[in-house]
């Protein structure tokens, strides 16, 4: 393997890599036992098929381009730590060529770290506010509870703020139905907050078999851009009113979830929502410490690559919170009349602010002497696998050098916060 160094603009550099067929054989053969466990080579267990037969049966192509992120892995971390280069944030690759039996030629660009001069911690500010829990917010939370296991019974009233209603929904803007706004047998529980201000409002004192229209406006924040802050025309029908009885808070009631009396139940919940309330607060500061360090520290120049590789990550994060909203990506950039490209425009503000914090960190943890031991990795990776029991995939993403990275820059950042904010508030966590 060798490769080529080339120093860009916005303290960058490229790395071209010429990876001949020796070089990058064992990969192949690895890429080609990966590609039988996944495909039936007929007359072989799985995984179990020689090379020349997977060859034959999938293309010899497919096998190579199996192996290009195991060949690009190796040689560009080699490369790396060959030149002692300072590099942050993820390579941007390029395959410039890709052909079985020939060299495979591709191009890396990464971030050098740029220079950081931390601002002074002893301006930092910030004021600790007391976390207190009263009674009514364990009365919330009982109540909360409480509304989990109702008994249900039909009945023929009309509804009030103590029935559910099912109801057949409709939405429509102009006369033209909504996307989306169609619902069938949708269950409101009147004595609850709508995702819809106002919806519930407007089936009280409606019985069974009742229809109604009328308008609302969607909330400015809706993640549909083209309904939020508009008014939007719902028609209902009845189908079922329930009435809903709720249990007593009593022993027999803590006994169901868990607790052998009202007492023990609300000590339970009082520990749980301190718990939750002291964790905000640590959030809250560590978010004033983080944008307090960004404004008054120096930065250097910012590689673009390293702004692009927050966007990228942020993206990631937009996706998985679609997915567990049972959203597509594409539905999501339709309803906002927006390209990836305009997303990732949108994210430039907050990118630029995430890659400065990211450096922040950093430079605390090289002034400081913050490393991550092996103790650390083995007992955060004991803690992933077991998250994920059997996992295959998993199991060899926790091999690969950059997770490996990800998850020590984790780490050694919890650390740098636990340092500031003790240096800063007081507390040692």
């Amino acid at each position: 393997m060798k490769y080529d160094l080339k120093k860009l603009d916005q303290a960058q550099v490229s790395l071209t890599f010429t990876v001949t067929p020796a070089d990058y054989k064992k990969d192949v053969e690895n890429a080609a036992v990966k590609l039988s466990e996944r495909a039936a080579i007929k007359g072989f267990r799985p995984g179990k098929a020689p090379y020349n037969i997977v060859k034959q049966q999938l293309g010899e192509l497919k096998i190579m381009q199996e192996a290009v992120d195991a060949i690009i892995q190796k040689t560009y971390y080699e490369a790396i730590k060959a030149e002692k280069l300072e590099t942050v944030g993820a390579p941007q690759v390029s395959i410039e060529k890709l052909a079985p039996g020939n060299d495979f030629v591709y191009k890396a660009t990464v971030a050098l770290m740029p220079e950081v001069k931390l601002a002074d911690i002893s301006k930092i500010k910030v004021e600790p506010k007391v976390v207190t829990v009263g009674e009514e917010d364990i009365k919330k939370v009982l109540e909360d509870l409480q509304k989990m296991q109702p008994k249900e019974t039909a009945t023929s009233d009309a509804a009030t703020k103590n029935h559910k209603v099912v109801v057949d929904m409709n939405m429509s803007i102009d006369k033209v139905l909504v996307e989306g706004g169609q619902a069938k047998n949708h269950q409101v529980y009147l004595n609850e907050a709508h995702y819809i201000p106002g919806f519930a409002d407007q089936l009280i004192g409606l019985k069974k078999d009742d229809t109604k229209e009328f308008t609302l406006p969607f909330p400015k924040e809706h993640y549909q851009k083209h309904l939020a802050g508009k008014n939007v025309d719902i028609s209902v029908k009845v189908n079922d009113i329930f009435t809903l009885e709720y249990q007593d808070i009593d022993d027999v009631f803590a006994k169901s979830v868990g607790q052998d009396s009202v007492a023990k139940l609300k000590e339970l919940i009082k520990t749980n929502v301190t718990r939750e309330a002291e964790n905000k607060e640590d959030q809250r500061q560590e978010v004033v410490i983080l944008d307090q360090m960004i404004e008054k520290t120096t930065f250097g120049e910012l590689p673009q690559v390293l702004v692009d590789s927050e966007k990228r990550k942020m993206f990631q994060e937009l996706q998985y919170d679609l997915d567990r909203r049972g959203i597509t990506v594409e539905k999501y950039l339709q309803d906002l009349k927006k390209t990836e490209e305009q997303i990732f425009k949108d994210f430039t503000e907050q990118a630029t602010k995430r890659a400065k914090a990211a450096l922040i960190s950093r430079q605390v943890a090289l002034d400081n002497k913050i490393t991550v031991s092996k103790e650390d990795m083995d007992h955060e990776l004991a803690m992933i696998k077991m998250s994920y029991p059997g996992d295959q995939t998993v199991e060899e993403n926790l091999k690969r050098p950059e997770i490996i990275d990800t998850i020590a820059a984790t780490l050694q950042n919890k650390k740098v916060i636990a340092l500031l904010k003790e240096k800063i508030v007081g507390k040692k966590k």
